[in-house]
């Protein structure tokens, strides 16, 4: 599942390319998640202002009105001048007079939904309960802190839940907590001030490392330009169940929480 540095660095690859863009048409394939919300034909004429990223939703300010965009469990955008006529698992095409943005989608958990704005019932339903930013200004330790004290959910949960910070997934958790020296089942309200310290800061750390690395490609995913992310290379923990670590040659270990993998190293990991 494609999470925040993957949408983030999907943000990056045609942010710029498609800004000032006006669409000429809007193109649908099979239903995605959620319905779009309005007509296509109305949003024909309208110029996208830019793109931003809430989570791991992707927001296009159009000078009008407001595109919410979802990758789902396997979606993935191009934006391109010249791309060939859309496939079997391409449900939604965006052209513009800067070239078509497009959704690939071959489980259709993905969606695309027209909003007002921000305040408007559909953009709230899907944003409104999201935590806060880890890479912006805002996310500072005392809140952080006070929302663990609160919890007496696992630590994974926790992160994985993106209502005290949103975007750490599966495989940034797994990696977060190893860097922070926790086991993925400590409670939240166990963790000490001084560890818990360690965990923000390796949040921010390993989110921003894996922007500058591409993000993550363990099957599918690419940027909008076609690029491959290299994270996946660098992991410390994930994927590496029976591996030695790399840091005390430990043998890595898996656990099962909420249906999800969850690795980490018991030495180093130690309580």
């Amino acid at each position: 599942m494609p999470e925040l540095p993957e949408v983030e660095v999907t943000r990056l690859s045609f942010h710029q390319a498609i800004a000032g863009a006006r669409i000429v048409a809007v193109a649908l394939g099979k239903p995605l998640r959620w319905p779009l919300g309005c007509a296509p034909a109305d949003l024909a004429g309208r110029v996208v202002l830019g793109v931003r990223r809430r989570g791991k939703y992707l927001l296009l300010d159009l000078d009008k009105g407001l595109l919410l965009l979802h990758l789902g469990m396997s979606g993935s955008l191009r934006f391109a001048a010249d791309l060939p006529a859309p496939g079997t698992h391409d449900h939604f095409d965006l052209t513009t007079t800067q070239g078509t943005l497009r959704l690939h989608d071959p489980r259709r958990f993905g969606a695309v939904v027209y909003a007002q704005d921000e305040h408007d019932a559909p953009a709230r339903k899907l944003l409104g309960a999201l935590g806060v930013e880890p890479l912006a200004d805002d996310f500072v330790f005392e809140p952080f802190w006070r929302g663990l004290q609160a919890s007496r959910s696992p630590i994974k949960q926790v992160l994985l839940a993106g209502r005290l910070v949103v975007g750490v997934g599966n495989i940034y958790a797994s990696e977060v907590l190893f860097l922070a020296g926790i086991r993925p089942t400590t409670k939240a309200a166990r963790i000490g001030q001084a560890r818990a310290r360690k965990l923000h800061q390796a949040i921010v750390q390993v989110l921003r490392q894996a922007v500058a690395a591409g993000g993550s490609t363990l099957r599918d995913f690419s940027s909008a330009d076609g690029s491959a992310g290299h994270f996946q290379a660098q992991a410390h923990v994930y994927g590496r169940e029976g591996a030695p670590c790399h840091t005390c040659a430990t043998p890595v270990r898996m656990v099962r929480q909420a249906q999800r993998s969850s690795y980490y190293c018991p030495r180093c990991q130690h309580s």
